[in-house]
């Protein structure tokens, strides 16, 4: 139940990682997983070449790398084109992303799922992916507000699709998130899931930068940590109600908030590490809150 609605919706399959330029050896120790996290890169018809030092960086100072959303600027095939031979030819790790709102702007997003999966990016809508031993859940999510302050299914019928669309997103989160069956899960949307990751941005367009709808799936599960984009001007961490940290991946905000740093956020992920339990049966979040290497590792 989503928002005071019941919805039954098909619980997709989850898929082993597989696919083209994915034999890397590991520089870490094997228990130590660490994931590279960019969104909104934009990548226009003229974009070739101009990420691929970063893709590069990534490569060598990560197992996985994480794109959420707008990875393209007006959702043109020939966008999608120019980002696929930018990846496949940089990127030698798992690429696990999920489609923004630009994906979608110009109706090719079959074509622009199609040249992205070719290239071996693993595409969820919906579904999960187990990469080296990490489970992935991606949505794009949708807008709607957070809080006391989320529209409600209320009034037109317009009114009442557009907070429909919002809920299904958040059924497919936690449809996906069901599927894995990881000590450690992700979660890759697109909208936030809280406004604390979207402070910065104009007040008055919080409504169409997430929904706290997304956060409630989050809370069912033990999900290690949370990226989405789609906040250009929007503050680069937070924590949902229940402590789990949510990152703020957009270029520009990683550029903004750390000038000094790489583009994109390392994540350290422990394999051997279990989920410790608080008196009242909650998962302890032992976040380190720092942006070079975020790690997850319940013995800290």
């Amino acid at each position: 139940m989503i928002g005071g609605q019941e919805i039954c919706i098909p619980i997709l399959p989850i898929f082993l990682h597989h696919g083209p330029n994915f034999s890397v050896a590991r520089r870490m120790p094997p228990n130590i997983v660490r994931i590279a996290a960019v969104s909104d890169v934009h990548y226009s018809k003229t974009s070739q070449g101009s990420l691929q030092p970063l893709f590069t960086q990534i490569t060598e100072s990560a197992d996985i790398l994480v794109l959420p959303g707008d990875l393209t600027d007006y959702g043109l095939a020939e966008e999608a084109r120019v980002l696929a031979r930018d990846l496949t030819s940089s990127v030698k790790i798992p690429i696990v992303a999920v489609l923004g709102n630009h994906d979608y702007e110009s109706d090719e997003v079959t074509e622009v799922r199609e040249i992205l999966t070719g290239a071996g990016v693993h595409l969820l809508d919906g579904d999960a992916v187990e990469v080296l031993g990490v489970g992935f859940a991606g949505v794009k999510g949708f807008a709607g507000g957070f809080g006391r302050g989320a529209l409600g299914p209320w009034g037109e019928p317009t009114i009442k699709l557009f907070v429909q669309e919002a809920i299904q997103e958040a059924l497919k989160l936690e449809s996906a998130l069901a599927r894995l069956t990881t000590r450690h899960r992700i979660a890759v949307l697109h909208y936030a899931p809280i406004p604390e990751t979207v402070e910065g941005e104009p007040v008055e367009i919080f409504p169409w930068l997430g929904s706290s709808r997304l956060e409630e799936p989050l809370r069912r599960f033990e999900v290690s940590a949370v990226f989405h984009g789609h906040a250009h001007k929007g503050a680069p961490e937070g924590k949902t109600s229940t402590g789990i940290p949510v990152y703020n991946v957009s270029i520009s905000v990683l550029k903004h908030a750390y000038p000094d740093k790489p583009n994109f956020r390392l994540f350290e992920v422990d394999l051997s590490s279990e989920p410790e339990m608080d008196v009242d049966g909650t998962a302890e979040r032992r976040q380190q809150g720092r942006r070079a290497t975020d790690r997850v590792d319940a013995r800290a």
